[in-house]
Formats: C-alpha cells, sequence, structure tokens
C-alpha cells in the first residue's frame, strides 16, 4: 500500500481557518446542510469519481475497502455536504486523538467542498482538534489558511496531539 509522508506537509490549523466572504454567502444562501458520516461511502466515491483536471485516482477498490474498513470501525469520518437532499460534497478522512488526516475531498456544486471543510474546521474548533493533516499544497486549500510545516515540525505536533508529548 502506498505510504504519502511528504516533506514540507501541508497543514490547516483549525484557529486559522480562513472562511472569504463568497463562501460566508454561499454558507448563508445556498441551502447547504452539514452533515458527518450521514453516507461515508458516497463521499468515497464521489472522491474517486473522474475529474476534469486529474486523468484517475489514487482511490484503488483495495483503498476503498480499507477506508470503509476505518469508517465502521469509528476511525475514519466523512463532513458531507447536502442540498435538497443529495449530497453535493464532501472530504473524508481518519481521525486520531486531536489530529483529522485529510484523504481527499470532492464538490458537484460550487463552493460545497469548502463547506464541507468548513464544518469540520468548526465541528473540530468545539472538539478540540488542534491540526488537519492536507498532506500536499494546493490553491484551494491554500486559500482557506493552509500552510507548509517541515516534516520534523509535523512529526512533533502529531507526537504532542496524539498525547506523547505528556508521560
Amino acid at each position: 500500500m502506498l505510504w504519502w509522508s511528504p516533506d514540507p506537509r501541508e497543514v490547516l490549523f483549525p484557529q486559522e481557518f480562513h472562511r472569504s466572504g463568497s463562501l460566508g454567502r454561499a454558507l448563508r444562501t445556498r441551502g447547504f446542510e452539514y452533515h458527518v458520516d450521514r453516507d461515508f461511502e458516497a463521499v468515497l466515491v464521489g472522491c474517486a469519481a473522474p475529474r476534469a483536471h486529474s486523468p484517475g485516482t489514487w482511490i484503488t477498490a483495495e483503498m476503498h475497502a480499507a477506508y470503509l474498513n476505518l469508517h465502521h470501525r469509528g476511525l475514519a469520518h466523512s463532513a458531507e455536504i447536502w442540498r435538497a437532499g443529495r449530497l453535493v460534497g464532501g472530504v473524508y478522512g481518519v481521525r486520531l486523538g486531536r489530529v483529522y488526516f485529510g484523504e481527499s475531498m470532492f464538490s458537484l456544486e460550487r463552493d460545497a467542498s469548502k463547506a464541507a471543510l468548513d464544518g469540520l474546521v468548526r465541528q473540530g474548533l468545539a472538539e478540540g482538534l488542534i491540526m488537519i493533516d492536507c498532506q500536499l499544497p494546493s490553491a484551494h486549500l491554500r486559500s482557506l489558511g493552509s500552510r507548509a510545516i517541515p516534516r520534523s515540525e509535523f512529526l512533533a505536533r502529531l507526537a504532542q496531539a496524539l498525547g506523547e508529548g505528556e508521560r
């Protein structure tokens, strides 16, 4: 199985999340509803669907099965945006301690994946989440406040978030 550990590592600290004016308007006017784990598998499928800017997906059948297993064990979760009874965007990842490891996101409507991340951040702040691992940078994530940190800093913060530095 492919293991990814880039240096530097792209992260989003929930307290640094940037909600643009257009995202705020979308959240107020578009009829988006935020849910967690309402249809985890549909989010997996949405993330694996072909995209105009990408020829394929890294979410193989084996990865799909592995993430479903993690979800059934209570470790993998989806942040979802629904509108008019239809899933229109989401993000999924693995939550360990106070860190959410974002794996992939998708959007069928403008701002839907950003709205899912906004919901994840709001929920995470309420639950003491200190870091969302984004792995790799993108203009999309940077516009929301993500930034690169050295792998060594990422690993130190991860150890602290998992309680390893508190013994």
